[in-house]
């Protein structure tokens, strides 16, 4: 039986009686602890995924002790500059032993009608404001800017001579 859990912001695969590093944790050595956020559960047979975590389901783990780990070495150079910079970091971690994994409860899913609603009454109210905006601004698009400047002649539309076509599409939109 395995199990992929979040822990610190990232994603294990564990299985009982296992030793993993994570980042620190607050918790003293020799505590207990529970992960609660199970995304995937596998017991041989089958294989439950959460959406995106499994409700009920759990991992308990038992804080052995707390280390850093390997010094990381940061060089950055810039040649012919004399720009050399040497940093150094251990990051520090927290060592667990899996005690066991509960898979109490199924996995969650949201209803689907649900979601069909809400996307289809969103884009039904979007949808016909944009058919009626766009067909004014694609008849205006498509001509010249002379023709654009004779239209806006026409309807009386001061200043015209310093307008650009965009200008002169909002202007005869107005």
């Amino acid at each position: 039986m395995y199990a992929i859990v979040e822990i610190a912001g990232q994603q294990f695969k564990v299985a009982k009686d296992q030793k993993v590093f994570v980042h620190r944790l607050a918790q003293n050595e020799g505590s207990n602890v529970s992960f609660d956020q199970v995304l995937l559960l596998d017991d041989g047979k089958a294989v439950t995924l959460g959406a995106p975590a499994i409700t009920g389901a759990s991992v308990e783990a038992k804080v052995v002790k707390h280390l850093k780990g390997d010094k990381v070495i940061v060089f950055k150079k810039k040649r012919r500059k004399g720009y050399r910079v040497k940093n150094g970091h251990r990051q520090a971690l927290t060592e667990i032993l899996i005690e066991g994994i509960s898979a109490k409860g199924g996995a969650k899913k949201a209803s689907p009608k649900a979601k069909v609603e809400k996307a289809k009454a969103p884009a039904a109210k979007k949808a016909a404001p944009k058919k009626e905006a766009p067909k004014a601004q694609e008849d205006l698009s498509g001509k010249t800017v002379a023709e654009l400047k004779e239209l806006a002649k026409a309807k009386g539309v001061t200043g015209i001579s310093s307008m650009k076509k965009a200008e002169l599409i909002v202007a005869l939109q107005a």
